[in-house]
């Protein structure tokens, strides 16, 4: 199925106004607002509680993703694997507060270790 040069042209514009609205939300519905008022409190709040909550969804659905779909294949190593790295990216995080390196030895680990049980 092939679209026309209108169609692709009007996807187009529909997709960067949306992607505008979005980075202009915060400051049209932020403005005026005074320093230490509500607004400023909620902005702090969402800036402290959102990327660990959002890290931390990322990481269940992937972790019973592995694991559901491990447990109907029969395949125990991957559960293994995905917890074991899951609990080095942790441990690794707490140890050094480095992202990169947590979540690149988190993945390193599960990698080899994908390797070394499934052989």
């Amino acid at each position: 199925m092939q679209t026309g040069s209108g169609e692709a042209a009007l996807i187009t514009a529909v997709m960067a106004s949306v992607i505008l609205f979005c980075r202009a939300c915060p400051f049209l519905f932020f403005r005026g607002k005074k320093p230490g008022g509500s607004a400023e409190t909620f902005i702090v709040f969402v800036e402290k509680v959102v990327p660990p909550l959002a890290m931390t969804v990322l990481a269940f659905n992937t972790l019973s993703a592995v694991v559901f779909e491990s447990v109907k294949q029969g395949g125990y190593a991957q559960i293994v694997s995905a917890l074991t790295a899951a609990a080095v990216t942790v441990i690794a995080h707490i140890w050094k507060r480095n992202s990169l390196l947590s979540i690149f030895g988190g993945t390193a680990i599960y990698m080899l270790l994908l390797r070394i049980i499934n052989f």
